[in-house]
């Protein structure tokens, strides 16, 4: 078998419904299974918030998929920045996007160790738990080595799993569901626009990834038909989740229990069919959603800088591919992301890891923000081989709301997150100058060349 032949097998376009799984797969993480306790101090005023984001998160969605129509390229945000605004701009984007997908992961692997000890009981044990959390990741970048074609299977097998017990709970818990479980519409001093508020600072970031399709549009096949079908119904799907979810456990768990519940949904199941099974139904739900979350961003923590590489952009190791997948890129993503991981273990101080982890929460929305001015430029530059004119107000007004999304992400971040998030593209400037000048060089010397050819041809021409 040739190697071509052998990259084709290993190798494979992803459909709509893989597409549509790995963002509903990278959305939903493990957060899903902590948020209704997270929000229930602020009462049931909190599903109100909810819905503001859920429609925010929709209209990006939507903006995400007609960039995808006009530049249906592996990068997502990084093409739509660089097309846009030059070279700069893109290389922010795809800097700041690949410090989010690593930290993540590394935070994913945190979280997901704390639900298998419920099923694995680690007793603490330092070498065990580091042991767990680099398992945790190095099986979703090793079944990404293998090619994109079983990127797809783990992501849809994943998606799937994951979404059988929170159906189970998103649906079954309505036939339960106790309205004097609700408590208070305003459960603290908060106004009723401060409480929407203080619980959407919690919420803000629940929609996180639904740029997943748009960033491996190279990967999807038919990507300017598919991309923006996957990110709607992906993005669709994740807020049903999340919304019936949440609404089922404020419904199922008495109120006052609700508040100080470290395992709601483990609470609900008990609630719904009694027993203590529920505690482990929920910890294999939440590793393998994950797990999944893991596959996923590990991919796309890979495909950003594979595009600004092909570019100049980053270095050009990152542009290697391998059975459809940048490989490189993978590998030192894992290998800072478990870094990083043994650090929060080893180090005893978890103030430096939680730090990183809320940076990304600001990183996360430069994409974003670029990505939304991107559009408006195309829309308010009226160019015609990009806008169809017939859409123009309502892809504007769209944008507008994405954009305004985006800010409110990034003004739920926190004033430390932004600083320290700042520091990190500052930072993310020096490494563009010394890649920006590399890339300058050849250029220069070969206009250097084209001007010497014609002076040597004309002095040739003087001696004969």
């Amino acid at each position: 078998m040739t190697t071509q032949e052998t990259q084709s097998r290993h190798a494979r376009q992803f459909g709509l419904p893989v597409a549509t799984a790995l963002v509903m797969g990278n959305i939903i993480g493990g957060g899903i299974f902590l948020l209704p306790a997270s929000v229930a101090p602020f009462g049931t005023i909190s599903l109100l918030a909810f819905a503001v984001l859920t429609v925010g998160a929709i209209a990006l969605a939507l903006v995400f998929g007609r960039l995808a129509e006009r530049l249906p390229q592996t990068g997502g945000p990084y093409v739509y920045a660089r097309e846009a605004f030059g070279d700069f701009a893109g290389f922010l984007a795809a800097w700041s996007y690949w410090i989010t997908t690593w930290v993540s992961n590394a935070a994913l692997a945190v979280a997901a160790v704390g639900y298998l000890d419920v099923l694995i009981p680690l007793h603490g044990n330092k070498a065990a738990t580091i042991a767990a959390a680099l398992t945790l990741q190095w099986l979703p970048a090793l079944a990404n080595l293998a090619g994109t074609r079983y990127v797809g299977a783990v992501q849809l097998v994943s998606t799937v799993l994951k979404f059988a017990p929170l159906l189970l709970v998103a649906v079954g818990g309505l036939f339960f569901f106790d309205p004097a479980n609700l408590g208070p519409l305003q459960a603290d001093d908060h106004s009723a626009m401060g409480a929407v508020s203080a619980s959407a600072a919690i919420l803000l970031f629940s929609y996180l990834g639904v740029e997943s399709a748009a960033v491996s549009a190279g990967e999807v096949r038919d990507p300017r038909r598919n991309v923006g079908r996957a990110t709607i119904l992906g993005t669709l799907g994740a807020a049903l989740i999340y919304l019936l979810g949440t609404l089922s456990v404020f419904g199922t768990v008495p109120h006052d229990r609700l508040v100080t519940s470290t395992a709601p949904f483990t609470d609900a199941v008990d609630a719904m069919f009694g027993g203590g099974w529920g505690g482990a139904a929920v910890a294999v739900a939440a590793l393998v959603s994950m797990v999944g979350a893991l596959n996923g961003w590990t991919l796309l923590s890979a495909q950003t800088p594979y595009a600004a590489a092909k570019d100049g952009l980053f270095p050009q190791a990152f542009a290697r591919k391998n059975r459809g997948v940048p490989t490189v890129g993978v590998l030192v993503t894992v290998v800072l992301a478990s870094s990083l991981t043994v650090y929060n273990y080893t180090a005893g101080s978890k103030g430096v890891f939680e730090m990183l982890v809320l940076v990304t929460t600001f990183t996360a929305t430069v994409p974003y923000l670029l990505s939304t001015a991107a559009q408006i430029y195309f829309l308010a530059s009226d160019r015609a081989d990009r806008v169809h004119r017939g859409r123009l107000i309502r892809d504007g007004l769209l944008a507008a709301l994405a954009a305004g999304f985006s800010l409110w992400l990034v003004a739920g971040s926190g004033y430390a997150a932004v600083y320290q998030g700042v520091l990190f593209l500052f930072a993310g400037v020096l490494v563009y100058a010394l890649l920006a000048a590399r890339k300058q060089r050849p250029q220069e010397e070969a206009a250097a060349d084209a001007v010497e050819l014609p002076e040597q041809a004309v002095r040739e021409n003087a001696r004969a």
